[in-house]
């Protein structure tokens, strides 16, 4: 929806920001980057978390890489948690806990290319 939809193309996340910004639980210099930087670059923060989500999902599912990418996704599910309305919040909390858990777990180790890589270096990415 994201990438075939309007996401790319309207301000649709510069909007979500403006409205539920002030109302969000985030510390004010968060604020003051958001509105100063984030909202006039809409367009490029918008490819971004689009990129961002398929590095995720396709790490995910080939198991390379997991550890450090689920970081990412934590990252990214803390700002989305920040800038997104009240709506979407258990949503989000249960991608932040999902993260969470790959990157503790190491799922790639299992069925994924991370178990070549955790058989010859065992460190804390693998």
């Amino acid at each position: 929806m994201k990438f075939k939809g309007d996401f790319l193309t309207r301000p649709r996340i510069a909007d979500q920001i403006a409205e539920w910004l002030p109302a969000s639980h985030a510390p004010n210099w968060y604020k003051l980057f958001m509105s100063s930087q984030i909202i006039p670059h809409w367009q490029a923060v918008a490819f971004i978390i689009v990129g961002l989500e398929f590095t995720i999902a396709i790490s995910y599912i080939a198991g390379y890489v997991v550890r450090p990418v689920a970081l990412l996704g934590v990252l990214l599910c803390f700002n989305m948690l920040f800038f997104s309305g009240p709506m979407n919040e258990d949503l989000y909390k249960t991608f932040l806990a999902i993260h969470f858990i790959m990157a503790w777990v190491g799922a790639g180790r299992c069925l994924g290319f991370d178990y070549y890589f955790f058989k010859r270096r065992r460190g804390i990415w693998w």
